[in-house]
């Protein structure tokens, strides 16, 4: 399913960020392995207190387990699954690393609506009317702007913000564009090409004359004329351009 593909895509580019296990003296988190803390673990498995999950637990962690833990605590939490290609990466990745309410209330406030962190109808109509790209780079805007807040982003700032970078980048190559809109920015790409597309056409059927090959629609243009009309058009144009600027 598309949903799956999306959700493997995401946790992948997630888990190079997240890396393999550590136990970091400043990490709040303490022992923690593709990003899953021995709290995470330890709650996830029903393991009261959560002390009582050894660290070796920890790094055992299999790529199997982090992915049902992922999915159930954060993607299905923030519903990413719901969102545009791209936004759900940036979402995701937010709501792992600030927990899934935070990420819902920072994504609601960028769209205008009741920042209360709860993904209903009233969001998704506004993420579904909004620019991707432009709602990706507000929330990494954002997200950016609460790290950078943090006593602990001394210590962590580096790596945070070269992640937050790298997953707006990852983000805003998955966006999808409509076909629609995709065909309307060829269309605008192309109509300040149309002129020298004319000429280049009426150049290459002139020089097909001139090497004896027939083209019926053309009759009545010789090769010659249509040749020096062709030049005359890309020189113009080119001089237009040149007065304009």
């Amino acid at each position: 399913m598309a949903n799956d593909e999306r959700f493997e895509r995401c946790l992948t580019e997630i888990l190079r960020h997240e890396g393999g296990y550590v136990d970091h003296p400043s990490d709040p988190g303490g022992a923690t392995n593709m990003g899953i803390t021995r709290k995470t673990l330890a709650r996830w498995r029903k393991v009261t207190p959560w002390t009582g999950l050894p660290k070796t637990a920890v790094a055992a962690l299999t790529r199997n387990e982090a992915a049902l833990i992922y999915r159930a605590n954060y993607w299905n939490t923030a519903k990413a699954g719901s969102m545009p290609s791209g936004v759900d990466l940036a979402l995701f990745d937010f709501a792992v690393n600030s927990g899934p309410d935070r990420a819902a209330r920072v994504l609601q406030a960028a769209l205008g609506v009741a920042a209360d962190g709860e993904i209903g109808p009233v969001t998704l109509a506004a993420v579904e009317a909004a620019d991707p790209r432009r709602l990706i780079n507000m929330l990494c805007d954002r997200r950016l702007s609460f790290l950078q807040r943090l006593t602990s982003f001394a210590v962590f700032g580096r790596g945070w913000t070269r992640r937050v970078a790298e997953i707006r980048a990852a983000a805003l190559i998955d966006v999808k564009l409509p076909s629609s809109m995709q065909r309307r920015e060829i269309m605008t790409m192309l109509s300040g090409y149309r002129t020298y597309i004319v000429a280049a056409f009426m150049l290459v059927a002139g020089l097909a004359q001139v090497l004896g090959v027939e083209l019926p629609a053309l009759d009545g243009g010789s090769a010659g004329s249509l040749i020096l009309e062709a030049l005359a058009i890309i020189f113009l144009r080119k001089g237009l351009k040149s007065d304009a600027a």
